[in-house]
């Protein structure tokens, strides 16, 4: 693929994002408890939507939104007369949280939390805020000296959390 061919498959994905995302914004307004993490677009014409909910999203759900959201798509016309595939599912506990909304569904579970320093804070989700940060108890020391604290983490400073699965 030579260069003005990438050029052209980028802003066509991206009018194609763009599209696709106001499609499933105004689905989904039926649906408050639902929402978008994330859509991906590959050069195959393969959509994958991560949809979840505040109280997490079931596979009958994402069946659900499927079917729908391949029945606007083409009624939309936003692929014209190229095949596309579409993917509908959960995130899944091993993907980073993206949306404000999917730390509140994790108060009480441990995060290993990237911040822009570089700096990886592990401890255990207590709080959330939408505006400023979130809160989480983290352990220093150990033994008897072990202490636990509450340390704040700004939204700005947080490059991505992942939800620690204990085993």
């Amino acid at each position: 693929m030579d260069t003005s061919s990438i050029d052209s498959f980028q802003k066509g994905t991206k009018d194609v994002l763009v599209q696709c995302r106001d499609v499933l914004t105004v689905l989904l307004s039926d649906y408050p408890e639902y929402f978008c993490v994330d859509i991906i677009i590959k050069p195959t014409n393969n959509v994958k939507i991560y949809l979840d909910g505040d109280k997490g999203i079931s596979i009958e759900r994402c069946v659900f939104f499927n079917r729908k959201i391949y029945g606007l798509i083409e009624e939309h016309g936003i692929f014209g007369s190229d095949d596309f595939s579409l993917e509908v599912s959960s995130p899944g506990t091993d993907k980073p949280l993206k949306d404000q909304r999917q730390y509140l569904q994790h108060i009480g579970r441990t995060l290993s939390v990237s911040m822009t320093t570089g700096a990886v804070i592990k401890g255990k989700l207590v709080a959330v805020h939408e505006k400023k940060d979130i809160q989480i108890e983290v352990q220093e020391g150990k033994g008897k000296k072990m202490t636990h604290i509450i340390v704040d983490l700004q939204w700005a400073d947080i490059v991505h959390a992942i939800v620690e699965t204990p085993f």
